[in-house]
């Protein structure tokens, strides 16, 4: 009888706390320098859930881990209460496998915002065709090189999934980033790079780069000239980088969902998703089912791929 009294009290103040949900600041928790999209869109996010909540809404930095020092942070220091939210990505199925000190289930889905394609990039006028690319690998193997901005970055993800899937070996030199990775490329130091997509769309039309493929699982509507990976003929060769919003498992399940509707409705917005599309991103709508089965999905995938290359944390 004093169980269920307990459980009852608990269920009860749950219900209360999400009925008079927020009661004060709600704070986006991004693992990324400011400028970056994910923060980028934790700031559009937060400039309009304010008004919709009737409380401020801000972004606060907590760098680290691949993320990992503001998910633990959210997971597991943070009041459990809806107020902290984590900006996270697809790096959250890759960090969790290669670092210890946060499991996933410490964390819970609430909204997808957006995907962000990679393009596979080379030096320019070296390569016509993916087909070609990969043919030089294969005829030269562990020659090529190609550069990613870190172990376990959705660049470096990327490619291991396409070179698995093509069936070649190379050189994979782990850089500091995004900009040091597309200067290995730019120099003629690294035969490829799976480039963010916007980075790889202004350097295509400079000139300066080769762009043949994309590995998201569907075109993007940025260079959407550019067939996917398994439009080329690599099965099994995508690898979806994206952009969602996560709490604490121990978050009242009402917060949840009411975070959910409200993200999901700005997300599908014309003004938001106008503003997703000029960063590079396809905006991206999940049910809180099918975001909780595309985690699980990665995270069995991630696990099998890092055995499978030899991954390991720096």
């Amino acid at each position: 009888m004093n169980r269920l009294i307990g459980m009852l009290l608990v269920l009860f103040s749950a219900a209360a706390a999400a009925q008079g949900y927020p009661t004060k600041t709600v704070r986006f928790v991004s693992g990324v320098t400011p400028g970056a999209a994910s923060d980028t869109m934790a700031r559009i996010l937060a400039e309009k859930l304010s008004p919709i909540l009737g409380q401020p809404v801000i972004v606060e930095n907590r760098l680290g881990a691949g993320g990992l020092v503001g998910a633990r942070y959210v997971a597991q220091q943070a009041d459990p209460d809806g107020h902290t939210i984590m900006m996270y990505a697809s790096a959250f199925t890759v960090s969790t496998l290669l670092n210890p000190g946060l499991d996933p289930k410490e964390l819970v889905p609430v909204a997808t915002v957006a995907t962000i394609p990679t393009v596979l990039v080379t030096p320019p006028g070296k390569y016509k065709t993916v087909a070609e690319f990969v043919g030089a690998a294969k005829a030269q193997p562990g020659k090529l090189v190609c550069a990613d901005a870190g172990v376990g970055s959705a660049t470096h993800m990327a490619f291991e999934r396409f070179r698995f899937a093509a069936g070649f070996e190379a050189v994979n030199v782990h850089t500091k980033g995004p900009g040091e990775a597309l200067t290995e490329v730019l120099s003629g130091r690294a035969d490829c790079y799976f480039a963010l997509i916007f980075q790889a769309q202004k350097l295509r039309d400079a000139g300066k780069v080769g762009a043949l493929v994309v590995s998201s699982p569907k075109r993007s509507s940025l260079m959407p000239d550019l067939p996917t990976t398994v439009e080329a003929g690599y099965p099994n060769s995508d690898y979806n980088f994206w952009v969602g919003a996560l709490m604490s498992a121990r978050t009242p399940r009402e917060i949840v969902e009411r975070l959910h509707k409200e993200i999901n409705a700005l997300v599908q917005s014309p003004e938001i998703n106008d503003r997703i599309r000029k960063l590079g991103a396809d905006p991206l709508s999940l049910t809180l089912a099918e975001f909780d089965a595309m985690i699980r999905r990665e995270l069995e995938e991630n696990a099998q791929l890092i055995k499978k290359a030899g991954i390991t944390a720096n």
